[in-house]
């Protein structure tokens, strides 16, 4: 071959490896962001999502787009989000069911849909004590009342969630055990059919984060009998506890953003700034008010600490229940 004709090709050669180079270096993100959320819209998770990727969109300058992969409890938007490629461009808005759902598919002998592992936490936007509520016009007035008719008659009232494992059907049967009372699991798609059944006529009761029930509360449409936490609602400050009414037993509805396990580290704190400066963001803060759900952020060791607590602990509560068809 010539010398030229090698010159020719070296040259090629080099601006080939100078373009790999600077597409390498393109800074994150250069394209749209996929934000999972596997429960169907109406729900506390999408409640979240929409205010918050609104708001990442600004701070990353490229839209972020919401997409309800719902089924399975939210296992099946999980395990897709877990087998997404860590490159920042697929994340995960969850609720505290992530926490559950591994220990439920142990339980059960069946193939996990994922693994807590293959998740890295960016930061906690809520964190939202469950609400029991009922319809107005059930004939309980308090929870008093309500635990009585249940005792009365063992499994003659049923109650909705959003699936099996899921947020709303652990705390209710955390409450059963602890109040000793029988009722009816309905399990369904999300927070918002259950809810829908609830006002329809379908289920008797259900436990649901107050962003998804606080409108119909204060339209006179269910009243709210009790919480789950361990002070006061923001939105319902008159509210008493479970423990307040001689119960111990609490349980929180949080929700956070993931990214898939691997994911590069400048791309993660890129992630985790975007994410700080929406907990602070006013249409985001003003929204989740709004909803009923007040921001309770926390960045990523911090929730690392508090998900690792949540999860030995839901864990026990999985077991306590046990096998669930």
């Amino acid at each position: 071959m010539k010398p030229l004709a090698v010159s020719a090709l070296l040259g090629l050669a080099l601006l080939g490896l100078a373009g790999t180079g600077c597409r390498a270096e393109t800074p994150y993100p250069d394209r749209p962001i996929t934000l999972i959320v596997p429960f169907p819209p109406g729900g506390v998770a999408d409640t979240v999502a929409r205010p918050v990727a609104e708001a990442l969109a600004r701070e990353l300058k490229q839209p972020v787009i919401v997409e309800n992969k719902v089924g399975a409890g939210g296992a099946l938007g999980i395990g897709a989000a877990a087998r997404a490629a860590a490159d920042g461009y697929t994340l995960l808005l969850s609720l505290s069911s992530i926490s559950i759902l591994p220990e439920a598919d142990a339980i059960l002998a069946r193939k996990p849909a994922f693994a807590l592992k293959q998740f890295t936490p960016i930061a906690r936007f809520t964190a939202d004590p469950t609400v029991l509520v009922v319809r107005a016009d059930a004939p309980w007035k308090s929870l008093v009342e309500f635990v009585a008719a249940m005792k009365q008659k063992p499994g003659a009232f049923n109650y909705g969630s959003s699936g099996n494992y899921g947020t709303m059907h652990v705390p209710m049967e955390m409450l059963k055990a602890s109040a000793g009372f029988r009722m009816v699991h309905i399990p369904y798609t999300g927070a918002g059919p259950a809810v829908q059944a609830l006002l329809g006529g379908q289920v008797d009761a259900l436990a649901s984060g107050p962003s998804t029930v606080l409108q119909q509360i204060k339209a006179g449409k269910l009243r709210a009998l009790a919480h789950w936490g361990d002070k006061a609602l923001v939105a319902l400050p008159d509210l008493p506890s479970l423990k307040q009414s001689g119960y111990p037993t609490q349980f929180a509805q949080w929700s956070a953003l993931f990214a898939p396990a691997g994911t590069a580290e400048p791309v993660l704190q890129r992630l985790r700034a975007a994410a700080r400066k929406v907990a602070t963001d006013p249409q985001v803060v003003a929204t989740i008010n709004r909803a009923g759900s007040p921001v309770e952020y926390l960045d990523a060791p911090e929730f690392q600490a508090y998900w690792d607590t949540d999860a030995r602990q839901m864990t026990e509560v999985v077991r306590q229940i046990g096998k669930v068809e």
